[in-house]
């Protein structure tokens, strides 16, 4: 049983219906996904994908950083609501990242921190970007009034100094097919020490694609389908001698209470 941690289903850029690459994903052993939006606009979207397919896809709603700009006013409110109606909903995809310049961190940060706060009054899950933003993410753990139990970091690229941080505040950490390109080592390097019981897998897609061979659904060129979890599962597995697939369903179970 595989869960996929992080994908994006309502981007619209995969070419083909949702509901076929739903029926393709199960056929592959995938036996739910949480769909991130990332800005107000997609929230609808994301909670229309929950309904479609209930006990599979569930809604994580939030402001992503590269969209913190375009945060309008009451979103905070709305944001509440939207979360109370699904009682399957966390909060993503949130944080910062410091590989755009714009929108810049001061805009990014108390977006990410209001967000963080919700999380936490609403005794709910976050899932984290963070890109090039070590000690933004950290000043926003400090600058909180209250940090989410748990979050999840998508996609996890950082040292495993940095995992050590990020696990005493909470943090659980995502694997995705990317990360098995060859220049990506230093990645798996870290995975494999940090400990089985915090792991998640996640696709990401449509982006984050893995490496050629690892594509068991191929779609248009540099388009990630989330049934290719089962190949990034598989190969992460032999990689690491950890035995993902056979605890990754449990792991899942207990970091998003489903």
């Amino acid at each position: 049983m595989l869960f996929d941690s992080h994908n994006h289903l309502q981007s619209g850029k995969f070419g083909r219906p949702v509901g076929e690459m739903v029926a393709e994903m199960k056929e592959a052993g995938i036996t739910g996904c949480v769909v991130n939006a990332t800005r107000e606009d997609d929230w609808e979207a994301v909670a229309a994908l929950a309904r479609e397919f209930p006990g599979f896809v569930f809604p994580a709603n939030g402001i992503h950083p590269w969209h913190a700009d375009a945060a309008a006013e009451g979103w905070e409110e709305r944001l509440r609501e939207r979360l109370l109606s699904d009682p399957a909903a966390s909060v993503g995809e949130v944080g910062v990242d410091g590989w755009v310049e714009s929108p810049p961190m001061e805009v990014q940060l108390p977006v990410f921190v209001k967000q963080a706060e919700i999380a936490a009054e609403m005794g709910l899950v976050m899932t984290v970007h963070c890109l090039k933003a070590w000690e933004p993410l950290f000043a926003a753990m400090d600058r909180a009034a209250a940090w989410p139990g748990k979050f999840l970091m998508h996609s996890f690229g950082g040292s495993i100094e940095v995992a050590g941080r990020l696990a005493k505040k909470g943090a659980w950490f995502s694997f995705s097919g990317h990360f098995l390109h060859e220049r990506k080592r230093k990645v798996m390097e870290v995975f494999r020490m940090l400990p089985e019981d915090r792991i998640l897998l996640e696709t990401d897609a449509p982006d984050m694609i893995p490496p050629e061979g690892l594509i068991a659904f191929p779609l248009a060129e540099d388009v990630n389908h989330p049934a290719n979890l089962r190949a990034i599962a598989e190969a992460f597995e032999r990689e690491t001698r950890k035995g993902i697939l056979g605890m990754i369903a449990e792991n899942g179970k207990t970091f998003w209470g489903f």
